[in-house]
């Protein structure tokens, strides 16, 4: 449907036109609405807002461009459709109204049934291109606008990403700098170690010998000796045990050295708890007697594990070595080795009734090397828990203590997976 609005003050022109026109053009229905004035026209204009205006140059009142500019007031832009009605063929008349907006023009008198029609349908169709082409450039222009701010957008993150990678190049470059530096002190570091490690193992082998002499002269002197010296039996029981703590000493520092330098990885194997334990108990049978200790075992939870032999019988001898020197002189001493599993880990237990230690004062101490907490209880240095620790840790293992002063100690030690 088209809505078309007639506007002249002379009423059989417009009868003419209404009849011309009749109730379609094409293929559109019509849809006519008449003004005799250009204030009338413009009222119905806005109240109708028609597709087309046949607006006569002559009326009454004023004439067509006036009309034709305040249409041009009130319609949107690009959306209005006029087509100048004008007498006596005034062709500069036409030229007016073609600039002054009117898409087209007809001369009274001068046109048919069939000019009118084509004139008006041409108009619309050539409005309705207007607006379209008005509403894509519009789109265009929007597109354009929303790709002007994406480039910007893009412009800016680039920037910010040419920033950030300035920024990473040069942390990557600090972190290689550093890198480097950590490498180099590294290998200082792994030098001085080494060095550290040759020298004491140097000392401690080349002191064995001196010492031993020197033990040697010393029993030579004791017993060729003769004093009349009320306290020399006393000086030579302190220099004894002096001398005893010495070779000790550079003993205990030299098995720590050589557990370094073992070279490769070491092969473990499935190892037998009762078998390992008697092996140990064997050695240390001297210090079982004299101790009067009693030794349970309960290994039917856990019989064998997978371990390095030589390291778990280390671990099992200085342990079971502890228990025994640091025993409670009022009681007999009484030690338990057990074994259990543990979710996938093999756990290792030696409970005794020994003298205990404060855990809150020492614990943190406990596994240092040199550190002793009952150096009235018998000799020592302290190596013997530092050996355990390292040996634990190297398997990927570790220990828990539980302790209580007068009463007793238990190291649980969590040796790896379980063997099946």
């Amino acid at each position: 449907m088209k809505k078309i609005l007639l506007v002249d003050d002379n009423e059989q022109d417009r009868m003419l036109y209404k009849r011309f026109l009749g109730k379609q053009i094409g293929h559109e229905r019509l849809e006519i609405y008449e003004a005799d004035s250009g204030q009338d026209a413009l009222t119905t204009f806005q109240a109708q807002q028609p597709d087309c205006v046949l607006l006569d140059y002559n009326l009454l009142d004023t004439d067509g461009l006036e009309v034709l500019e305040s249409l041009k007031q009130v319609a949107a832009p690009d959306s209005l459709c006029v087509v100048m009605i004008t007498g006596g063929g005034n062709e500069a008349l036409a030229v007016r109204a073609l600039n002054s907006g009117a898409l087209d023009y007809l001369v009274k008198q001068h046109f048919d049934q069939e000019l009118l029609c084509k004139t008006v349908l041409h108009a619309i169709e050539k409005n309705e291109w207007r607006q379209y082409m008005a509403r894509y450039h519009a789109e265009i222009k929007t597109v354009n606008q929303q790709l002007r701010d994406s480039v910007d957008e893009l412009t800016e993150v680039r920037q910010q990403i040419r920033h950030k990678n300035t920024l990473l190049t040069m942390a990557n470059e600090e972190i290689r700098a550093r890198n480097e530096q950590l490498d180099t002190s590294n290998q200082r570091l792994a030098r001085t170690n080494a060095d550290l490690d040759n020298f004491v193992y140097a000392a401690s082998h080349d002191l064995r010998q001196p010492v031993d002499n020197l033990r040697g002269l010393f029993e030579e002197l004791r017993h060729s000796a003769v004093t009349s010296d009320p306290e020399a039996e006393q000086m030579w029981q302190l220099v004894d045990t002096s001398l005893r703590a010495l070779s000790t000493t550079i003993a205990d520092l030299s098995m720590v050295i050589q557990m370094e330098r073992v070279p490769g990885e070491q092969v473990t194997e499935l190892v037998s708890l009762d078998e390992l334990t008697a092996d140990v108990l064997q050695t240390l049978h001297p210090q079982v007697i004299a101790s009067e200790a009693t030794i349970g075992t309960d290994f039917s939870a856990l019989p064998a594990v997978h371990y390095v032999r030589s390291n778990l019988r280390t671990i099992l001898l200085n342990l079971l070595t502890n228990a025994l020197k640091y025993r409670h002189h009022e009681r007999p001493a009484q030690v338990q080795v057990r074994t259990r599993r543990e979710g996938n880990h093999a756990i290792l237990e030696v409970q005794d009734n020994g003298l205990g230690l404060n855990m809150e004062r020492y614990g943190k101490d406990l596994f240092q090397l040199f550190r002793r907490f009952h150096p009235q209880a018998g000799e020592g240095t302290g190596v013997g828990l530092f050996l355990v620790n390292r040996l634990v840790q190297a398997n990927g293992g570790s220990i828990e203590v539980d302790s209580q002063e007068g009463v007793g100690t238990t190291f649980r030690v969590q040796l790896g997976s379980a063997a099946g």
